[in-house]
């Protein structure tokens, strides 16, 4: 992974000149062993501001057109990231995220499945929460606030604001191999990982850039 550590240090330098970056909760990231990494979706920086933060490589889900994308089809793999068909159901990103989880690695998934419209937080996919509780491993819900303000949804350029990302303590689910387990279980999970990421988007960033 050493595209992936110097796509880390080049983020890390460049990132002052973008926003003004704050970080929270970072002791709450598992040292070893697997863990889901969930997050909002505000941004396009998104993950490549959390992937920058996060000391360990995380395996992040990621929709497939990138993968057609003209360069992007080399790099995506190269930075630990695999495909995911949006809007519809895809086993094979499923199979691809519980095995790199059984191989004790981080894997990274946005809740909405697409960035906001608003910067506000979106109702989840179902199929994310799904994933979830057939994993059976830690959650580390991950907050991104203020990612919308620097670069919006269909927006062109980018404007400096502050910018805090928040991870907070993992949440624990049971696995549930069975599919009607984890239908019984779909609205409390899906509930209490929006508590979680909800809490730190009422929290006011700090004014100015």
């Amino acid at each position: 992974m050493i595209l992936y550590r110097l796509c880390q240090g080049i983020v890390r330098v460049a990132s002052p000149f973008i926003c003004r970056l704050e970080v929270r909760g970072l002791e709450h990231l598992p040292r070893a062993g697997p863990f889901l990494l969930v997050s909002n979706h505000q941004s396009i920086l998104d993950p490549i501001l959390i992937q920058a933060i996060c000391p360990r490589v995380v395996h992040t889900m990621a929709k497939s057109t990138q993968f057609a994308a003209p360069g992007f089809g080399w790099l995506m793999p190269r930075i630990a990231s695999f495909p995911v068909r949006r809007y519809q159901v895809d086993p094979q990103a499923v199979r691809i995220a519980l095995r790199r989880l059984r191989a004790g690695k981080p894997v990274g998934i946005y809740l909405e499945g697409e960035r906001s419209w608003d910067g506000r937080l979106q109702a989840p996919r179902l199929g994310a929460i799904r994933l979830i509780l057939k994993a059976g491993v830690p959650v580390v819900p991950c907050t991104i606030a203020g990612s919308y303000d620097v670069w919006p949804r269909w927006h062109r350029s980018l404007r400096r604001a502050p910018v805090r990302v928040t991870f907070a303590a993992p949440l624990r689910f049971p696995r549930c191999d069975e599919r009607g387990q984890r239908e019984a279980l779909l609205a409390q999970a899906t509930a209490r990982t929006l508590a979680v990421l909800q809490q730190p988007l009422q929290t006011a960033l700090p004014a100015g850039p």
